[in-house]
């Protein structure tokens, strides 16, 4: 934590360095208590500045958590990449395993994956959007070529698969942390096992079950 005797950055390399003491305590309380749940004021008070000047940094909550999201497309997009290239077959359920274990691994990317459409992008800058929305091609591209490769499927059918395996581990991620309460009802009562996800098997099937089809035809 920076302390109360915060002084604004003077320099380039000053303002990089506060920017990612921004990020990086941004990171640890999305990743600690979800990202809905962190305000602009948890966020300055993490790094020892007055809220208004984190404001001198970035526009909004958002525009933090959206630049947070950039850098994990670029991290799981390398992974998934790395690991697609090393398998030593290209059976469409081990492909699905690779999915379903890279986005499992990264809980915050996954809670970011929900939060993206629904907020991050709403209160930001179209030039916020934009640099986001590039980069997001950007490592697609990377993972249709992949996918292209190992399983000979067409462009718009991989770009499908890389839409479903995100949203869907946004998705199940938030059905996953309900919050201590509610998980707590759901394994005390049997008729509510149902709603107990375990994110990393789900997205296997359905994503093993889905490249299946797609090899299939």
């Amino acid at each position: 934590m920076i302390g109360s005797g915060f002084q604004r950055a003077r320099s380039a390399e000053a303002k990089q360095q506060r920017e990612e003491a921004i990020l990086e305590a941004a990171r640890a309380l999305g990743a600690e208590r979800g990202i809905r749940e962190i305000t602009l004021t948890d966020i300055a008070a993490a790094v020892g500045m007055h809220k208004s000047a984190l404001l001198r940094y970035f526009e909004t909550r958002e525009q933090i958590f959206l630049k947070i999201t950039t850098e994990g497309w670029r991290q799981w997009s390398a992974e998934l990449c790395s690991r697609l290239g090393a398998l030593p077959s290209a059976a469409p359920e081990a492909v699905g395993q690779v999915f379903a274990a890279t986005l499992a691994a990264r809980p915050l990317f996954c809670d970011l994956l929900a939060q993206a459409p629904l907020n991050l992008e709403r209160n930001v800058s179209i030039e916020s959007v934009r640099a986001f929305k590039i980069v997001t091609l950007d490592e697609v591209d990377r993972i249709v070529a992949e996918l292209r490769r190992l399983l000979g499927i067409e462009e718009t059918q991989a770009v499908d698969v890389i839409a479903t395996a995100t949203s869907l581990a946004g998705a199940l991620w938030q059905m996953a942390t309900p919050g201590p309460h509610i998980q707590n009802l759901y394994r005390s009562d049997p008729r509510l096992a149902h709603a107990v996800v375990d994110v990393e098997p789900r997205l296997d099937r359905v994503l093993g079950s889905l490249l299946r089809g797609l090899t299939d035809r």
